[in-house]
């Protein structure tokens, strides 16, 4: 009785839940129909009268030799090359850029702008994400567990004098603080000084990174006529285990700061 009462409850919380999952599944998948689905046709529209527009000028081609370079340029881009500039752009498996890759592959970013295209790095690469995620995640774990610990006098607020549960709850606001402006605010407007973004774009690229869900549509370092230093994308790298490190200390420290604000303001109204 008691296990079958135990299932029971747990399916009665599960069904609302799994709803409310697929209601939002479907609510994203619409939105995202209404707004990227006309931008889309127009953008094929576009791409199929230059094409034809290209053909006119050179009449030295037919469909089929345009289409056959098209299917080229798309192999190479699925390769990693990018088909603008010329044979000099930078590596895209240089020291830095190598560092850069590895980085997304253990923290399960993936752009999918690059991939080992030999079978040895391929190879490689499954037993290198194999250690590598678990190690990430030990280590994301362990910071928290740190953060835990360092936060036992946090957990005996109520005994603490109100001057001292104030000055808690405004350096915890204040390390927030600067955790943005650090991962969240400078490092976009530095991106978008270099690669030509707008803030917004540069915002939701350092968004999309962190949150490791990394679609590829903006990745730094890329631009075959921008000349960057020798150590940007590994700089870049770092700040993504930075910001994800940042993200597992702020994660319970949220919930915690709110809590005790309002614990603090009925303190104060004296309820």
């Amino acid at each position: 009785m008691p296990q079958a009462r135990l299932c029971s409850c747990w399916g009665s919380r599960l069904l609302p839940l799994l709803l409310a999952y697929i209601c939002y599944l479907l609510l994203g998948a619409t939105v995202f129909q209404l707004l990227e689905k006309q931008a889309e046709a127009q953008s094929r529209d576009q791409f199929q009268f230059e094409k034809l527009r290209f053909l006119e000028n050179y009449t030295c081609l037919d469909q089929r030799a345009l289409e056959q370079f098209v299917q080229v340029i798309m192999e190479a881009w699925v390769k990693g090359v990018n088909p603008k500039g010329n044979s000099t752009n930078p590596s895209n498996w240089d020291f830095g850029s190598s560092f850069f890759f590895a980085g997304t592959v253990v923290t399960t970013i993936g752009y999918g702008n690059l991939a080992p295209s030999t079978e040895a790095g391929q190879v490689f690469c499954v037993f290198y994400a194999l250690v590598g995620i678990p190690l990430n995640v030990v280590f994301l774990n362990h910071l928290g567990a740190g953060l835990h610990t360092h936060l036992a006098t946090f957990e005996r607020w109520e005994e603490q004098p109100r001057r001292s549960q104030l000055l808690q709850i405004l350096g915890l606001a204040l390390f927030l603080t600067l955790g943005t402006l650090v991962i969240l605010i400078f490092p976009p407007m530095v991106f978008s000084h270099v690669e030509g973004w707008s803030f917004g774009e540069g915002f939701y690229f350092a968004f999309i990174t962190l949150s490791t869900i990394g679609f590829g549509d903006y990745v730094v370092g890329t631009d075959p006529s921008k000349h960057y230093i020798s150590v940007y994308r590994s700089l870049a790298a770092i700040w993504i285990l930075l910001g994800l490190a940042w993200l597992a200390l702020v994660f319970p420290l949220g919930p915690l700061l709110l809590h005790r604000c309002s614990q603090l303001w009925l303190l104060s109204r004296g309820l």
